[in-house]
Formats: C-alpha cells, sequence, structure tokens
C-alpha cells in the first residue's frame, strides 16, 4: 500500500507540475509577462536544474526591464553550475539596455571559454545565434576551427554567412559540407532550393551553378555532375540536366535509373521534347528489361495524353507490338495497364479493359501491384458508371494499403465516386479527412474538391448548380468531352452571376485546351481574369493562359505580360515559382 501511495503522489505531482507549465506558458505567449514570471519563479523552486524554466524567467525579467534581477540571476548560475553559454545571456542583457561596450565583454569572455575548451563552441555559438548575433556566432566557430583544425562547422557557418548577405561563401560552405557528408545533402539541397525561390538576389542560381561547374570540371567526380543535374531540375531545365546525367553514365553505365526518372519528370512537366530525348537515348543505350519497359511505357503515355482520334490506331499497334514483344508477364504490367486503360477510356471497350485487368491479376504479383490493378478496374467500373463495383474495389485498396499512399489514393476516389453520384454530404465527410493527407498531392486535391462542394452549397441549399456541374465533370472523367462541355456550358448558361461561374469557365478553358482550341480556351480563361478577379481560381486562369501564348502559340510578349501578374499579384499560388522562372527565361535574364 505504502508503495501504491507513492505512486499516485508521485503522479499528482507531476500532473499538477504539468499543469502549471502549461499556465506559464500560456501567459507568456498571450505577453502577460508578470503573471508568467510568478508562475516561472514558483516551477524553479520545485526545479531548480529546469533549463527551460529560468531561461523563460530571464526572457520575463528583460521584457519587464528589470535587467538587474536578471544578471543576478545570470552571475548566480554561472557561478553555481558553470554554464559558460549564460555569459551570451548576460552580455546580451546589457544590450537590451544599450550598453554594447559591457555587451561586448561578456561576448568576449564567452569566445575565451572556446580558446580553453573547444567544446564550448557548440553551447555558446547556439546562443549567439539564437540571439541573431551573427558575427560573433561565426566568431565562435572560427575561434574552435583555430584551437582544432579538425572539427568542421560548414554546416553552421553556412546560413551565418547567407544571413550576412555573402552568399559565395554560403554556397562554398554547403558544397563542402556536402561532399565530406554526403549524408547530409537533402538538407543542404533543401537549404539552397530556399534561396533559389527567393526573388531578392536573382544573380543566387548563377553564382550556384558556377561553383558546382567549376568543381565538376576540376576534380571530374561525378557528385557534381549529379549535383548540376538537381539544380537544372529545380530549374526545370530537363534537357540541361540530361547533359549532366549523360556524363555520369559514360563513367558510371549502371545509372541508367536517374536518366528514366528525369524522363518521368520531363513528361510531368509537359516537356515532351526533353522527355523523348531522354527515354529514346535509354531505349537505344540498354538491354535491362525493367528500364526498356519502363521507358516505353511513359513514352507511349505521352503519345496517349496527346493524341487525336486518328492517331488511336497507331497507339493500339504499338501497344500490341510492345507487349507482344515484351510478352505478359508481371514486368510488362505498366503496359498492360496502359493497354486497359487505353481501350476503356480512348476506344470506349471497357470490355476489353476489364478482360486484359483481370487477367493480370492471375499472375504472381506482389500487393502493391495487385493494387495498382485494381485500382484500374475500379477506374473502369466507375467509367461503365458500375458505382458499387467501383467502390468495392476501392475499399478493398484503402483497407489493404492503409497508411501507404495508394490507400489514401483509393480514399480521395472513393470520395470522387460519391461526388460523382452527387452524395456530397458524405463526400465533404470522407474529403474532410483527405485533407490532411501525408501525400501532398491527395491532400491539395481533396482540398479542392472540397471548397467546390461547400463554396456552391452556400447561396444554393438545394444544390442544383452543383449537381449539374458534378454530372459535367463525370462526362469528363469519362473522356467524353463534347458532352461535358455541353453540360458546363449549359451551367454558364441557366446560372449566370452564380458562385459556380469562375470554375465552370476553368472547366471549359480546360477542354478547349485539350481539344486544341487555344481562342476559345483564352477566352474562357479571360473571363475569369476580367470578371471574376477576387475569384481563387484566378492564378490558374493566368497561368494556364501564359502557358498557351509562351508554348502554343509562341507570343512571348504576351505570356511575359500574364507571368508578370502572377508574380506580382499572387505570390502564395502553386505556379508562382514556375511562372517566376518562365518570366526570367522570357525576360533574357542569363542567372537562370
Amino acid at each position: 500500500m505504502k508503495r501504491v501511495f507513492a505512486i499516485v503522489v508521485l503522479f499528482v505531482s507531476f500532473w499538477a507540475n504539468a499543469q502549471n507549465e502549461q499556465l506559464a506558458n500560456n501567459y507568456f505567449d498571450r505577453g502577460e509577462f508578470e503573471k508568467a514570471l510568478v508562475s516561472y519563479e514558483e516551477l524553479l523552486k520545485s526545479n531548480d536544474g529546469n533549463f527551460n524554466y529560468f531561461q523563460r524567467t530571464i526572457e520575463c525579467l528583460q521584457q519587464l526591464q528589470q535587467y538587474d534581477k536578471a544578471a543576478k540571476l545570470l552571475e548566480n548560475r554561472i557561478d553555481k553550475y558553470k554554464q559558460n553559454n549564460l555569459l551570451v545571456e548576460l552580455g546580451f542583457n546589457y544590450q537590451l539596455q544599450k550598453n554594447q561596450e559591457k555587451a561586448n565583454k561578456y561576448y568576449n569572455q564567452a569566445i575565451d571559454k572556446i580558446k580553453k575548451n573547444t567544446n564550448e563552441v557548440y553551447g555558446i555559438a547556439y546562443v549567439f545565434e539564437r540571439k541573431v548575433l551573427v558575427d560573433y556566432a561565426l566568431l565562435a566557430y572560427k575561434t574552435a576551427l583555430e584551437m582544432e583544425p579538425k572539427l568542421s562547422f560548414n554546416f553552421q557557418m553556412a546560413p551565418l554567412y547567407g544571413q550576412q548577405g555573402n552568399t559565395d561563401l554560403m554556397i562554398d560552405m554547403y558544397l563542402q559540407e556536402s561532399f565530406q557528408n554526403p549524408q547530409n545533402l537533402p538538407l543542404i539541397q533543401n537549404q539552397l532550393s530556399r534561396f533559389m525561390t527567393e526573388e531578392v538576389d536573382t544573380s543566387f542560381n548563377d553564382s550556384l551553378k558556377k561553383a558546382l561547374l567549376l568543381r565538376a570540371q576540376k576534380t571530374q567526380d561525378i557528385f557534381w555532375n549529379d549535383f548540376l543535374s538537381w539544380l537544372f531540375i529545380q530549374q526545370k531545365e530537363y534537357g540541361k540536366a540530361f547533359i549532366q546525367q549523360k556524363a555520369i553514365y559514360k563513367r558510371n553505365p549502371d545509372s541508367f535509373a536517374n536518366i528514366v526518372s528525369l524522363g518521368r519528370m520531363a513528361i510531368e512537366d509537359n516537356d515532351q521534347d526533353s522527355a523523348t530525348e531522354i527515354l529514346s537515348f535509354v531505349l537505344e543505350n540498354t538491354k535491362d528489361l525493367e528500364l526498356l519497359i519502363q521507358s516505353h511505357s511513359y513514352l507511349i503515355e505521352m503519345k496517349i495524353d496527346h493524341a487525336t482520334e486518328k492517331e488511336y490506331p497507331a497507339i493500339t499497334a504499338e501497344l500490341e507490338s510492345l507487349i507482344k514483344e515484351f510478352g505478359v508477364s508481371p514486368y510488362t504490367l505498366s503496359l498492360l495497364k496502359l493497354e486497359a486503360d487505353f481501350y476503356a477510356f480512348h476506344l470506349n471497350n471497357s470490355e476489353k479493359a476489364k478482360a486484359i485487368l483481370k487477367g493480370a491479376m492471375e499472375m504472381p504479383i506482389n500487393p502493391y501491384q495487385l493494387a495498382e490493378v485494381k485500382m484500374e478496374l475500379a477506374d473502369i467500373y466507375l467509367f461503365e458508371e458500375k458505382f458499387n463495383q467501383a467502390l468495392l474495389y476501392y475499399s478493398q485498396i484503402d483497407e489493404d494499403m492503409s497508411g501507404d499512399v495508394a490507400g489514401q489514393e483509393a480514399s480521395l476516389k472513393t470520395a470522387k465516386t460519391s461526388y460523382f453520384k452527387t452524395d456530397f454530404e458524405w463526400a465533404s465527410h470522407q474529403l474532410k479527412v483527405l485533407k490532411s493527407a501525408s501525400s501532398q498531392l491527395i491532400a491539395n486535391d481533396a482540398l479542392d474538391l472540397y471548397l467546390l462542394i461547400s463554396d456552391n452549397t452556400v447561396e444554393d441549399s438545394l444544390q442544383v448548380a452543383l449537381k449539374k456541374f458534378a454530372r459535367a465533370d463525370f462526362l469528363l472523367y469519362q473522356n467524353k468531352k463534347a458532352a461535358a462541355l455541353a453540360g458546363f456550358q449549359l451551367i454558364l448558361k441557366e446560372h449566370k452571376g452564380e458562385d459556380i461561374e469562375p470554375v465552370t469557365l476553368l472547366r471549359i478553358g480546360k477542354i478547349y485546351e485539350k481539344m486544341g482550341d487555344f481562342t476559345n480556351a483564352l477566352a474562357n480563361y479571360d473571363a475569369i481574369i476580367t470578371k471574376h478577379k477576387q475569384c481563387v481560381y484566378i492564378d490558374e486562369a493566368l497561368y494556364f493562359s501564359a502557358e498557351i501564348y509562351n508554348i502554343q502559340l509562341k507570343d512571348p510578349e504576351k505570356a511575359k505580360l500574364l507571368y508578370e501578374e502572377m508574380l506580382t499579384k499572387h505570390e502564395d499560388s502553386i505556379y508562382y515559382v514556375d511562372s517566376r522562372n518562365k518570366y526570367r527565361k522570357l525576360r533574357g535574364d542569363t542567372n537562370l
């Protein structure tokens, strides 16, 4: 019983302490520093060694301008615990009082501690960084390096040079670190990509490119070619990235997987010329069965996406020829799925498509491949308006691949099926959960559909226009462009001026764009730009219009004006970075 009683008392003590800490933090966050100070001082009485409570106590005192009391507490703690990083805190306490001379005295004392013991650099430099004392933070690291040259602080010093505006030194430090410790490469590239998207210093990309080129030429190490390839991919210059990947291939013929991935990226960014060049190179230079099938699949998928009906017979023949050449097996699953999709959604022969997929399910395929086949089969049942069969397969995938992206995709398609059936309440319930999906793409799609439903339910509680819109959307899913177009145009006629108008114009513009009617596509996008300036679809209308002028109509001046409007008015758009890069290119910038 005594042991149980002791455990209960201990638990109650921990609980009370946690409650008091939460209360103190709430006061601090709300700026009620007097109340926060009382709470943190109480917490310190029973937890004297807790540095977080002490730190917050000092910050409260400084906010209340009780600098002398803060100084006394800092001095006592330095004497008691020998925490030399607190010398920086003490100096900063004097800096807040505009006494820079005394502040520097303590900052220099902290630097002297590093000279006596280089291990002190970690705590002292960290406090300098937290107080944004960049010069002193750099001095701390340099001092440690003077005492112990074998140490390396490239990763810590690089962002400090960036804060100083010395981007060349920052780049140099990051590149040194990436080469010496390749495991840090993803973190470094993430940091560099932030500077690449900054509008402030447009010469950064050029400096980074020059630094990488110099290293590639000097050392002939493929590490730098790969880094350059990454840089060009960030700028969506897939042709230049391919040049680097070819250089890697010449010295490492096993590097084809990266080239195939590069081709896929080019397809996704609609750079058909680069994609064709990249994947054709793979086909000409490898005998690896998996890579050959993958490259053929990507190329034919690109053809299908941009094909007209008169090209369908040639695509059918090519698919059949490839499957005959490589055989029906788990290796050719991507080709079989493509063939099934093509028969259903382009040749309107869903029975043939289902037969292909059901045959594939009989092969010895792994769970991920089985989920892919089931997903394609469910899509075809949905195409046939056999909603229950489609939902059955989607739910199986969701259950079997729970926690995986495939499971989340199946959940999204379940929600879309409910939307197509005009069961908007159930669709919204599912989409609300998917808005926080781990896959950003799925989360964005879920949010878009959720907003479409909610935005068009406020004024129209009966959801009359939304039901018509969902039907037209379903016709679009079935690849019945003419019928979908007629459905959307009827909505414009019958629901003019309602909330659903701008998204309807966007859908119509996209259909015309896919049909190659760029004049009508631009007219619908322009209606959004001129008549619905406050709607959430205006950035898409601007970007899609700019792309048509830039890529399809070869009118760079009109494209440039639209990209520029994106840059000045829509900084939060997902198309912002791409618009900026293309605007700079059209403007003739050399530092791309």
